[in-house]
């Protein structure tokens, strides 16, 4: 069961993680990259980041590429924006909800 603290901390972290994929310049990672969650462990050493693309499975996939490649960078920013101890080990998976909720949207609409 996860802690309060650690539910509190991972929405900060996945508000400001937001902030700082839009300041990123590569590349790889698609302009419509949504990070969807974010699981932080209670200790708040490891933390988990799914993140979707509207492009589709591929495209999330070739984004988490690009931050994987950005991660210290994207570390060092969030110690900075954040009151923390030390910055958690992060770890990027690609995730379809984006595309499979646009799925849904167009079944329900030839309804």
């Amino acid at each position: 069961m996860a802690s309060f603290k650690a539910g509190r901390m991972g929405e900060d972290v996945k508000r400001e993680l937001t902030a700082i994929l839009r300041e990123l310049k590569d590349p790889r990672i698609a302009e419509f990259t949504t990070i969807v969650r974010v699981d932080l462990s209670n200790d708040l050493s490891h933390c988990k980041v799914y993140v979707s693309c509207f492009e589709g499975i591929e495209k999330a996939k070739e984004s988490v590429k690009g931050l994987t490649s950005a991660t210290g960078f994207i570390r060092r920013e969030l110690f900075k924006r954040l009151p923390m101890r030390k910055s958690p080990e992060l770890k990027f998976i690609a995730d379809n909800s984006i595309e499979h909720s646009a799925e849904i949207n167009e079944t329900l609409k030839g309804l």
